[in-house]
């Protein structure tokens, strides 16, 4: 009878605490997010009762194993996987403190200032930050979870690190370019050349930087299409980057008119229809003739937005009102195709 108690009384009691702890931890997080309901710290930290239980769980499991007096065969493998998950559950314990201490500071920093700008810029260093420690620790803890799991691998290890030169070496010639993507993503994080949120124009299409990773970059299409690229081309091409020194922006429509335009009157109008706009910010506006050709004019309207999505609303609108404005008012300004022979005009010769 006590070959079976025992056990059950050990094992039992281990979890037992290690919930009854995590419970209490989440408690005391609760209790101090209510005191301070201006700060998120504690109701960010409620997100390692998981990990944190399951890593109470799988160390006093470990440590407590020889207390059961099983005599198995197999115990000491039994104890070398208890202590590879607890090693795999301090290191899931240490992300999601990294991600909450991230969130955190981004949180704090996007209250205290209005510039967009450097809070996209340190969302990108963070995100980029994260992925780098979850790299190492997933790395770190799958080579402490093998040596533990196979004792014969520390000679072979010993052995690696002889030779690691060598090895370096050839990993480095044959993952160059994905060391390349690498040292470009954080070239990119703390170079400020491009950011979470910019809106930029690659490759012929118009989006918003959505994701950036250390190896590849995700840019939104207008269309919601997405476009994903490796980050060293950020380093190694150009690109216009519309949100580089602030997101305000200015936008043109062309119209192609006849020479009667009424130019004055469509100026007025222009700015007329844009006092209207709440899309329209007030810097600035103009409209010129920058062009003109034997059949007809090129004027030019120009306006300033706050944002890259402002500016396209509001360049189709200007563009609908002038035609529609011409259209209403003034139809002879409008483009003409001519289609007859002018009325006095020599013959031509047979």
């Amino acid at each position: 009878m006590e070959e079976v108690l025992r056990p059950l009384i050990v094992f039992g009691g281990t979890l037992a605490v290690s919930v009854v702890a995590g419970l209490l931890v989440d408690r005391v997080l609760r209790y101090s997010g209510n005191r301070r309901p201006g700060s998120h710290v504690a109701t960010l930290l409620r997100r390692i009762q998981l990990p944190l239980q399951a890593l109470l769980a799988t160390a006093g499991l470990h440590f407590t194993y020889p207390l059961a007096q099983l005599d198995l065969d197999q115990d000491e493998v039994i104890r070398g996987v208890l202590a590879t998950l607890a090693i795999m559950s301090a290191a899931w314990l240490a992300m999601r403190t990294a991600d909450t201490v991230a969130e955190n500071t981004l949180n704090k920093y996007a209250t205290r200032t209005a510039d967009t700008a450097r809070v996209r810029r340190l969302h990108t260093q963070l995100g980029l930050v994260r992925r780098i420690i979850t790299t190492v620790l997933a790395v770190t803890t799958a080579a402490v979870a093998m040596l533990i799991l196979f004792p014969s691998l520390r000679t072979l290890g010993t052995s690696l690190l002889a030779s690691a030169g060598v090895f370096g070496i050839i990993a480095g010639v044959a993952a160059q370019s994905t060391l390349g993507n690498l040292m470009a993503g954080l070239q990119i994080a703390f170079g400020d050349s491009v950011k979470i949120g910019d809106t930029v124009v690659v490759e012929g299409e118009w989006g918003t930087i959505e994701e950036i990773t250390l190896t590849f970059l995700t840019v939104r299409i207008w269309d919601d299409r997405r476009l994903t690229m490796p980050v060293s081309y950020f380093n190694s091409k150009p690109y216009e980057n519309w949100s580089k020194g602030g997101p305000q922006i200015t936008g043109t429509v062309f119209l192609y008119l006849d020479h009667t335009t009424p130019v004055p009157e469509l100026r007025q109008h222009l700015h007329d229809y844009l006092r209207g706009r709440e899309d329209w910010d007030g810097r600035s506006w103009n409209l010129l003739v920058t062009d003109s050709m034997p059949t007809s004019i090129v004027v030019r309207a120009s306006m300033s937005a706050r944002n890259a999505d402002d500016v396209w609303n509001l360049r189709c609108a200007v563009r609908e009102e002038l035609l529609g404005w011409l259209t209403r008012n003034h139809p002879y300004a409008l483009p003409k195709i001519p289609t007859a022979m002018v009325a006095g005009a020599p013959a031509m010769a047979e």
